[in-house]
């Protein structure tokens, strides 16, 4: 039997609320930055393990976490207590992905076998406790408010916050904690720069996912109240295939593939190309790191202006089309021969202005994808009389892992990619134009 229907308020959220249902992404976003920009190189050219075991081990928690994200969501939408059905799991995994994050870039000094399947659970650990976080904390999205404009505002902050984290730490990487020393000439090796970021973001996860379920705790009573469902998980998952039957929701699902695999690949290979291919030094990371959250900042403001009264699919369309032709810019004009060499004084103003306006349409796509989300899956539960939120937005989470997190392993196959180890300082790697 499938839980009757409630739709929340359409209703303005305050400060408090939208500040707090952003607030909690940060813990996302510096997993994400880990995951996508540092893991492969740490464990490929810091530790020695081969590349493609690497690779193996994450595509593994991939795996395992593509089956446990639609439990999570099954698990949240039947929990009943005083504090709702969402915020005891988002309370519960602070401590995991911290004690996870931790483990995860101290790894102990065993075979290249061993290894691999330590990457493997620890990866998996922080998977599924930052899961127990992100499924129950974005089912909160469409229970808050049933307005259309409020949910571009809620999830503007959400990928705002997301997005700062994960910039922060990138910042923080490359000016405090892998710089190079006397015996470190590139930072990027640097082993105990690696341990003190580690710590550093593990504090920040748990102290933002718990800071954020507080923050949102005063909304509980004013959430949509469903009794208890005697529902089985073999209903819970037909409940599913009716949801998907959904036509938008299959179309944001095939949009959020492509786009995160996309994202997935630049951010895995963005380290290796900064360094090597346009040889950023010293303070050209930080002037990226500020130029990317200068993207982050336009599209908080320009996604909800855009799209207010209507329109998400059509600005959101522009938004993804934009950011695909931005990505690829700068190395098509350089193989071209018509961008400015490394060393040149015009290169780090226009790539970064480039990336800028990149991020700018890369994360308004993200917001308007994650509102119309809600909107769709909102018109599934007016249509088929049920609450689909805890078994789609599961999917929807885990197509983002998913594509995100096996994109960024594919270089990990790549026997070029191996080569990189061979390089001991930036600049041997080289764009040239082709005279084929």
């Amino acid at each position: 039997m499938t839980p009757p229907l409630a739709i929340p308020a359409a209703r303005r959220l305050g400060a408090r609320s939208r500040w707090s249902f952003g607030l909690g992404s940060i813990a996302y976003g510096v997993k994400d930055s880990g995951f996508a920009t540092f893991l492969l190189l740490f464990y490929n050219q810091v530790i020695g393990l081969p590349a493609g075991l690497v690779g193996v081990a994450i595509m593994a928690a991939l795996v395992v976490e593509a089956f446990v994200d639609p439990l999570v969501g099954y698990l949240s939408d039947h929990t009943r207590g005083r504090w709702g059905r969402r915020h005891p799991w988002m309370y519960a995994s602070a401590l995991p992905v911290a004690i996870g994050w931790l483990l995860l870039w101290n790894p102990p000094h065993w075979s290249h076998a061993a290894l691999g399947f330590y990457v493997f659970g620890s990866a998996l650990l922080v998977r599924i406790a930052l899961s127990a976080f992100e499924i129950p904390s974005s089912a909160l999205g469409p229970e808050l408010s049933s307005d259309y404009d409020e949910r571009t505002r809620m999830f503007s902050y959400r990928y705002l916050f997301g997005w700062g984290g994960g910039l922060a730490m990138l910042a923080l990487a490359y000016g405090v904690f892998l710089v190079p020393d006397a015996t470190h000439p590139v930072g990027i090796l640097n082993r105990n720069g690696y341990a003190g970021m580690a710590t550093l973001a593990a504090v920040v996860m748990a102290v933002s996912i718990v800071v954020s379920s507080i923050g949102l705790h005063h909304e509980i009573p004013l959430l949509p109240q469903i009794p208890k469902s005697q529902e089985t998980l073999a209903e819970h998952f037909a409940d599913f295939l009716r949801t998907v039957r959904n036509r938008g929701f299959l179309i944001l699902m095939a949009a959020g593939v492509f786009a995160y695999t996309a994202q997935g690949v630049s951010f895995a290979l963005s380290t290796y190309m900064y360094q090597f291919v346009w040889q950023f030094a010293g303070r050209d990371f930080n002037w990226l790191s500020l130029a990317l959250m200068i993207g982050a900042v336009g599209a908080f403001f320009l996604a909800p202006a855009l799209t207010r009264g209507g329109d998400k699919p059509r600005i959101g369309m522009i938004a993804s089309f934009g950011a695909a032709v931005l990505l690829v810019t700068p190395y098509v004009l350089r193989l071209a021969g018509w961008f400015p060499e490394p060393g040149s004084p015009l290169l780090l103003p226009v790539l970064l202005t480039i990336f800028a306006a990149n991020t700018a349409c890369g994360v308004s796509a993200f917001i308007l994808g994650a509102a119309m989300l809600s909107d769709v899956v909102e018109e599934s539960e007016v249509r088929t009389a049920n609450d689909p939120k805890a078994c789609s937005l599961p999917v929807g989470f885990s197509c983002k892992s998913w594509s995100a997190g096996s994109a960024s392993s594919w270089p990990a196959q790549s026997s070029r990619l191996r080569s990189f180890r061979k390089a001991r300082a930036p600049g041997w790697c080289r764009l040239r134009r082709s005279t084929g």
